[in-house]
């Protein structure tokens, strides 16, 4: 008898059935993966159902063992799969997460497709805008009636369709076999089957643990052991899990004591071998701590345990035992036989994400030392209290605090910096400590009033950036007016200003300003020098970006009652930070924290903004060779493309980058990757152990967003940005504000990426960590392969002024990219001096919204990048470039507008001019903000210049929708359309 594999089928599910009915046990159904994945609008999963014969309506027991949310209030969707006719009517008897019972029909023999998650997709990368299809309509009252689907006898009677699998998607989509669950039942006799308060089970690390609330059916079916085997190699650094079930009440206090493991040979692999992230860690400033594990009743557990294994361990059987304690509850023990092999790994098995073996990098302390970084040099101490940084000097004063800050011989302070408690006099006493290496100065002062004890710690570092907490100690019960930080600028020096609720702006007379928003921080300063200045004293240090908005420290803020002015005068302009009256309790300790920058922070290097030029690309990042050969040197490869699909991990797609970035190498092209740390990934090898260490790393929320997330992560989640991939989304989730190991993690794949990937740097998107982070970046960096770059781009609209956030950054970065949401028409010179440009902190910087405006863009030294495109607008920047190439400027000598000297200037103040002088020619950019056409004529200093006035002719080169080829006579009036400007050769 020859029987078709739909035939063979239905005979095994129904012996099956058979034997479930005769057992009592829940039926067991297999799960796989679809040969090619099917539409993605159906959904994620599907069973398929098979059909004996032609009916009118058919009933199906199917026990799909879900742990997603609400699966009652999903559509139903059944479809012939010989057809692709939908099913126009379906019975629901019962919907669960365990199991559904249904009718369904007319029918016919075959195979039918039953899609239970069907969603609506977004086919547009960013914020994922619907979801699952709503439940499907009530079936015909016609059809119920004709089949007397009200009679129970009716029901029973019925022909029964009967589920051969369980289909996933893709792989990566699948619930098997670690999110297939074990019904109520099941769970109950398992629990009912150990009179322990909790059940400890052991996992391989190719099955992590991903459900909270759920026993994983593969749980029940090989039931509870108390012992665990694996195979490592030699050099591995080789994870697992514990998972810890809290059957029948809460446990407090979990932890894992380790012992040696033994071979026959008497060699072995200690107890100082193993790590539990979940318990212990070190933060991302080098400092251990532990953690407390408590499960709730009902609730698992994971425990991830890392075992370093050397490679000149010797091969063998190890065995041993973990012991697990937990409060009030007697100690469990985990038998350990751990098979090391006579192979080798390789970087302790790095190379191959799903061994878990990165995890240790969660404990890296990879960069942290206080060595300085290029440019920059050892801190030396002149005299006791003055101090020889990289272009800058600082002497303090006996109360610890700057009283003289000078820049590349300018200085910045009118008068020593000076807190004030108002109301008391304040006597210093001799300092109590002295630290001194060659990155940082730590000295501690010491002080007293009438009614307090006053404690100063300042730290310098050697990229200027100086941190101070100030404590007050109460010496008994009093009223405090208020506390002030006074800070005394040279009014020469005091021209612009950014941050306390003003964009980059001139100084103004007088500015007052309360802290809401994103207002920690303002600077104040020229292109000569300036201090930039943030308040402190919360636990989250980094930009205060939308994502991230936590409470300001309460010692500033004093419940709304502290602020900021300035008040500008001939000689000197004082910024004042003020706290606002509170009372203290005897003993009562209060800190005010504040840092400062002296900026610029380093020489601008012209040379480089001029030859690297950037191709920005996105989903295309691929230039071809007209591109380079017109001046592309380093390329921007961002997330979202075919060799970097995964936002932040770019551990996945490893052969493509390396592919990539091979090639670009060959056309003598730099690659820098898209690779920051707000958001996550769903494809992270390790989400699952993350999770495990609650909200330390991965951020929580109400949940929701694309399907995948709903269905495995199913809550404690918030959503972020998206991206569809080929067969699947790129769904990521908000990471946890404030410190955490992902930062160690996230620093060691850089070291990895460039080691093996060979990148060149990073383009950094909006980040959530602090400057300590990226003086770690850029030592792995310079150590590792010298010459690698970063650059940072942002969103106006995340802070109101990108660049007052991120100052703390620009120590080390390579080059700046704000501009994003910028309304550069609209923006005034200063705006553009200070927040776009990054002149003023010893940096330069691209435009990016909509393309700039290239006029202005040139006074600055700034091109829009290669080929980006905004709001519909593509601009090409390489016309400017031929330019730049033919005129020399990477070689020639910038001076703008905004020097002591400048060296050219127009006769309306409102328009400017930036002069690039080279021997025998100079190039001008002249750009308008007038709100009418004007006529300007150009004043230039020819001997400064080095030209002779009466022997230079000044020609305007045509550039493509920015100017005509033009002759002019250095005395002729030049014509100037509103945001409009020129470029012209003087030679």
């Amino acid at each position: 008898m020859n029987l078709t594999k739909n035939t063979l089928n239905i005979i095994t599910a129904l012996l099956l059935s058979l034997f479930t009915i005769n057992t009592g046990a829940q039926s067991e159904v297999n799960y796989g993966i679809a040969d090619t994945p099917w539409e993605a609008g159906f959904g994620n999963h599907r069973a398929v159902v098979e059909v004996a014969k032609k009916a009118d309506a058919v009933k199906l027991d199917l026990n799909w063992r879900r742990h997603d949310k609400n699966p009652e209030d999903r559509r139903l969707l059944i479809i012939n799969a010989k057809t692709g006719d939908t099913i126009p009517n379906i019975h629901r008897l019962d919907v669960n997460n365990e199991y559904c019972k249904l009718v369904f029909g007319p029918v016919d023999e075959g195979t039918y497709y039953f899609y239970y998650l069907p969603f609506k997709p977004d086919k547009e990368w960013g914020f994922y805008r619907y979801g699952y299809l709503k439940k499907e309509d009530t079936p015909s009252k016609h059809w119920m009636e004709e089949n007397k689907l009200d009679r129970s006898k009716k029901l029973k009677k019925l022909p029964r369709a009967i589920c051969t699998e369980i289909q996933a998607r893709t792989d990566f989509d699948s619930f098997y076999p670690m999110e297939v669950t074990a019904t109520q039942a099941e769970q109950e006799q398992l629990v009912n089957s150990t009179a322990s308060d909790y059940i400890a089970i052991a996992e391989d690390r190719k099955y992590p643990i991903k459900m909270r609330n759920y026993l994983p059916l593969k749980w029940i079916k090989e039931g509870v052991t108390h012992q665990f085997e694996g195979k490592a190699q030699k050099n591995e650094y080789y994870a697992f899990q514990i998972g810890i079930y809290a059957s029948k009440t809460n446990l407090e206090n979990v932890t894992l004591v380790f012992h040696d493991l033994k071979s026959p040979n008497n060699s072995n692999i200690p107890a100082s071998a193993f790590t539990c992230f979940n318990t212990h860690g070190v933060d991302p400033y080098g400092t251990p701590f532990t953690k407390q594990v408590n499960v709730k009743k009902g609730q698992i557990q994971p425990l991830w345990i890392g075992t370093d294994i050397l490679a000149t361990t010797e091969s063998g059987t190890y065995k041993g035992h973990v012991t697990i304690k937990a409060d009030n509850q007697p100690d469990k023990t985990i038998e350990i036989a751990l098979n090391v092999s006579e192979e080798t790994i390789a970087d302790r098995g790095d190379n191959e994400p799903w061994r878990h073996s990165r995890l240790r990098w969660l404990n890296s302390t990879i960069g942290l030392d206080n060595h300085p970084t290029k440019p920059y040099t050892p801190i030396t101490l002149k005299e006791e209290n003055k101090l020889d940084l990289y272009g800058k000097q600082v002497a303090l004063n006996e109360y610890g605090l700057p009283s003289t800050i000078n820049v590349w011989s300018t200085e910045i302070l009118n008068a020593p910096i000076r807190y004030n408690l108002e109301g008391e006099t304040i006597e210093p006493k001799a300092p109590q400590s002295t630290d001194h290496d060659l990155g940082t100065f730590t000295k501690t002062y010491t002080a007293r009033s009438e009614n307090f004890d006053i404690q100063t710690i300042n730290t310098t570092e050697f990229d200027g950036h100086l941190n101070y907490k100030i404590k007050l100690v109460a010496k008994k019960d009093c009223e405090l007016n208020d506390f002030k930080l006074e800070i005394p600028f040279q009014s020469s020096i005091a021209e612009y200003m950014m941050g306390m609720g003003l964009p980059g702006t001139l100084v103004p007379q007088n500015h007052s300003a309360k802290w809401k928003g994103p207002h920690d921080s303002f600077w104040v300063g020229n292109t000569y020098g300036g201090l930039h200045v943030e308040l402190r004293g919360g636990s989250y240090h980094g930009p205060l970006l939308n994502l991230y908005k936590p409470a300001p420290p309460e010692s500033w803020h004093n419940g709304g009652k502290g602020g900021f002015s300035i008040e500008k005068g001939d000689n000197e302009t004082i910024a004042t930070i003020y706290s606002g009256q509170r009372k203290f309790e005897k003993g009562e300790t209060l800190v005010f924290e504040v840092s400062f920058l002296i900026t610029p922070v380093r020489k601008i290097d012209t040379k480089s903004q001029f030859v690297n030029r950037y191709y920005h690309n996105g989903l295309d990042p691929m230039p071809k060779d007209d591109e380079i050969t017109d001046g592309v040197k380093i390329v921007n490869l961002h997330h979202a493309s075919k060799y970097n699909p995964y936002i932040n991990y770019p551990f996945v797609a490893t052969k493509e980058m390396k592919s990539f970035v091979d090639q670009m190498h060959a056309k003598d092209l730099k690659v820098k990757i898209y690779y920051t740390i707000r958001e996550l990934t769903n494809y992270t090898t390790e989400i699952w152990a993350l999770r495990s260490l609650g909200n330390e790393i991965l951020g929580t929320g109400k949940g929701g967003g694309y399907p995948w997330l709903q269905e495995h992560l199913v809550g404690g989640y918030r959503p972020q940005w998206y991206s569809p991939l080929e067969n699947g989304i790129d769904a990521s989730i908000v990471n946890a504000p404030g410190d955490s190991r992902w930062y160690n993690y996230y620093l060691e794949g850089l070291a990895w990426l460039v080691k093996k990937n060979d990148i060149d740097g990073l383009y950094l998107d909006d980040v959530s960590y602090d400057r300590r982070i990226l003086k770690r970046m850029r030592k792995i960096l310079d150590g590792i392969k010298p010459g690698c770059m970063m650059d940072l781009h942002s969103n106006t609209g995340f802070s109101k002024g990108p660049a007052t956030q991120y100052t703390e950054f620009f120590p080390y970065l390579d080059k700046l990219w704000f501009g994003e949401s910028f309304k550069y028409d609209e923006m005034p010179p200063e705006n553009w001096l200070v927040e776009v440009s990054g002149i003023p902190f010893g940096h330069m910087g691209d435009m990016l919204h909509a393309g700039g405006n290239p006029w202005r863009g040139m006074v600055y030294g700034m091109t829009v990048r290669y080929p980006w495109f905004t709001e519909g607008v593509s601009c090409d920047p390489r016309q400017i470039w031929k330019v730049w190439d033919s005129f020399g400027i990477d070689e020639a000598r910038m001076i703008g507008y905004w020097d002591k000297r400048p060296v050219i200037n127009t006769s309306n103040p409102n328009v400017k001019a930036t002069a690039y002088i080279k021997e025998g020619k100079l190039l001008v950019a002249i750009a308008s903000w007038a709100k009418e056409p004007v006529s300007v004529k150009l004043n230039i200093d020819w001997d400064a210049v080095g030209l002779t006035k009466s022997q230079v002719k000044m020609i305007a080169p045509k550039i493509e929708n920015y100017q005509p080829e033009q002759l002019f006579s250095v005395d002729d009036d030049l014509t100037i359309d509103p945001t409009k400007g020129w470029l012209l050769v003087v030679e």
